[in-house]
Formats: structure tokens, C-alpha cells, sequence
């Protein structure tokens, strides 16, 4: 019987980094989608804004209006950036988790190539060992035939 990969605990934590770093990543995707929704939706708001004043209090309404709406395109470009670092960070974390489990999986594949060649070894030894038994079994046979 082959032994078990004994670091087959250490493998399934590794897994388990891994599918949390691609959950990290994913919503890292997400929170970056809606912050381009955003922009894009604040862009839209910004080209509906009325362009012609009939009086200095909807001038002074359209002034403010596109003042905010310019603040706030500000302050979610900025929020842009940070969901866009958030995902170069989530992919980095992930990729590096993903190379971790990767190392392992790799020894967990040499230590089956190993334990299968030690069983292939163990049984060519018995083959063997039964032909060997056989081989003198005859010889023995024959040899006690001629003398009678």
C-alpha cells in the first residue's frame, strides 16, 4: 500500500488561500465595474445639465450644479484609481497563492510518480520471486527425473 502525500493538509489549505484570493479578486473586478458605471453614469448626468441661463439664479444653478457634478467626477475618478489598485493588488495576492498550490501540486505529483514506482518495484519483486520458485521448483523436477 502506498503511503499517503504528507502534505496533502498543507496542499488543501493552499487550495483553499487560492479560491480565496480568486473571491478577492473577483470582487476587487466588481467594485472596479461599478466605479466605471459610476463615472459613466455621472458623464451622462453632466451632458443633460440645461446650457442656456433664462435668469442669474439658473445660471448660478447651473454653475453649482456643474460644480458638484465635476467634485463628485473628481472624487470617483479617485475612486477609479483605488478599485483599480485594489485589483492589481487582488490579482498579485492571487497569482501569488495560485504559484504556492502549484508547488505543491507538483510535489504531490512526484510523490505519486514515486509510489507508483515503488508498487510497479514491489510487484516485479513477487513476479520474480514466484518465477524464481517455479524456475527451481522444475529444475529440481527435472534433475530428480534423471536420476530415477
Amino acid at each position: 500500500m502506498s503511503r499517503a502525500f504528507s502534505l496533502a493538509g498543507l496542499l488543501r489549505l493552499r487550495h483553499l488561500q487560492q479560491d480565496q484570493a480568486a473571491g478577492d479578486l473577483a470582487v476587487a473586478n466588481a467594485r472596479l465595474r461599478a466605479a466605471a458605471t459610476r463615472i459613466d453614469e455621472t458623464r451622462a448626468a453632466l451632458e443633460h445639465l440645461p446650457i442656456s441661463a433664462t435668469g442669474a439664479d439658473t445660471l448660478y444653478a447651473i454653475a453649482a450644479a456643474r460644480a458638484s457634478s465635476r467634485s463628485m467626477l473628481a472624487e470617483l475618478t479617485a475612486l477609479d484609481a483605488i478599485a483599480e489598485q485594489g485589483v492589481v493588488d487582488a490579482q498579485r495576492d492571487f497569482e501569488s497563492k495560485k504559484s504556492a498550490a502549484v508547488s505543491l501540486e507538483k510535489l504531490e505529483g512526484r510523490h505519486g510518480d514515486l509510489a507508483a514506482a515503488e508498487e510497479l518495484h514491489a510487484e516485479q519483486t513477487v513476479i520474480d520471486e514466484i518465477a524464481s520458485t517455479s524456475w527451481h521448483r522444475r529444475l529440481g523436477e527435472t534433475t530428480t527425473g534423471e536420476k530415477k
